[in-house]
């Protein structure tokens, strides 16, 4: 069973998207406004091999901080646009980026990181990826599921209490692993971020009531969290970035990227969901993403961030997978660019598999 989709009134736009037909990933995000966020850490790299005015020599010979469990949903919707929040400028995680709908694993709350997953997004969107349990009652109003939200994330009330009452269930089966990601080990805030996917394609038909279909789009949290969500097409927010209109973190456009090669038009097909079914059950469902800043800047002065099986890394020489960029003294980033240049469906094994420990 597809989970039923609860959504709140924001207008939401169908873009038609422009294919990339480039083998080798180059999206270049571009921003002299807002502080980039790297892998959810508040990121400050400073040319020269710093960090927050530290070398990362100094930084690495500490003990690093254990990762928070976390979790975070690409949600594509039918018309191929993925759901992007906005976090709360004053947040001390990611302040101010746009990133997937997520959150840390609450142990009062989750009794799995899949769990996790569905909260949060409910939490700072109202999206609730859940199906009404055969026989139950009518579901819950927009009131009740605005009221909801707050209760929980305040901690007065639990989210399986509240599906319960609903006679609501959550569909794990839903997500689709698609990725992790683990901070770098000289950051103070570290995660370890588990990344699914899920399609609201053939979601059914009848909401939580019987009979008729309730349309709640995503709206932000009040700014708790998040001050703004809406679905955007893939190549379309790379373009914003691009354009220095919203800031986009290296694991999020490392996914994005990888998304806008698969969901080309504005109408969701069953052949582009078994793509991104067939990414998910294999190694790129599997891989834990580890950056690692490079000591030295690239000729152009730009912080090398490198994943595994990156030359830098043990991989074959000429093999990228890397993220670069340029950080401004006061932690301003400009100048962000994914550079892979294999194929994830059918190379990255090989690339994985080549690596030897290195850096």
């Amino acid at each position: 069973m597809r989970p039923s989709v609860l959504r709140s009134q924001v207008s939401v736009q169908a873009v038609v998207l422009h294919p990339r037909t480039a083998k080798v990933v180059q999206h270049t995000v571009v921003s002299s406004q807002f502080s980039l966020r790297l892998c959810a850490f508040k990121s400050s790299i400073h040319p020269g091999g710093t960090f927050g005015g530290k070398s990362l020599a100094t930084m690495a010979s500490k003990t690093p901080s254990i990762p928070r469990q976390s979790a975070s949903v690409v949600v594509v919707n039918p018309q191929n646009e993925v759901l992007l929040v906005q976090r709360n400028p004053k947040s001390l995680s990611f302040a101010g980026a746009h990133v997937f709908p997520g959150g840390n694993f609450d142990q009062k709350q989750d009794d799995s990181i899949g769990t996790t997953a569905i909260r949060e997004v409910f939490e700072e969107t109202g999206l609730l990826l859940a199906s009404r349990v055969s026989g139950s009652g009518g579901g819950p109003s927009h009131a009740e599921m605005d009221n909801a939200r707050e209760e929980i994330h305040s901690q007065r009330r639990l989210f399986k209490d509240f599906l319960s009452q609903h006679g609501l269930e959550i569909e794990l089966s839903a997500l689709w692993l698609f990725t992790q990601w683990i901070t770098p080990p000289h950051i103070a805030r570290r995660f370890h971020t588990q990344f699914y996917v899920t399609f609201l394609e053939g979601a059914p038909a009848g909401g939580f009531t019987s009979g008729g279909k309730q349309e709640r789009l995503p709206t932000p949290d009040g700014g708790q969290e998040v001050i703004a969500a809406r679905f955007v097409h893939p190549q379309t927010a790379l373009a914003e970035a691009r354009a220095n209109n919203i800031v986009l973190m290296p694991p999020q456009v490392y996914l994005l990227s990888t998304l806008a090669d698969v969901l080309t038009g504005n109408k969701n097909t069953e052949a582009q969901r078994e793509r991104i079914r067939a990414l998910s059950q294999g190694v790129f469902g599997q891989m834990v993403v580890q950056p690692r800043a490079l000591p030295q800047r690239d000729e152009q002065g730009r912080t090398v961030l490198t994943y595994q099986g990156d030359e830098a890394r043990g991989g074959a020489k000429g093999r990228l997978h890397r993220c670069v960029c340029k950080f401004q003294k006061d932690g301003v980033a400009i100048d962000v660019v994914l550079q892979r240049n294999f194929d994830v469906f059918t190379e990255l094994e090989s690339v994985l598999s080549s690596t030897t420990p290195k850096l």
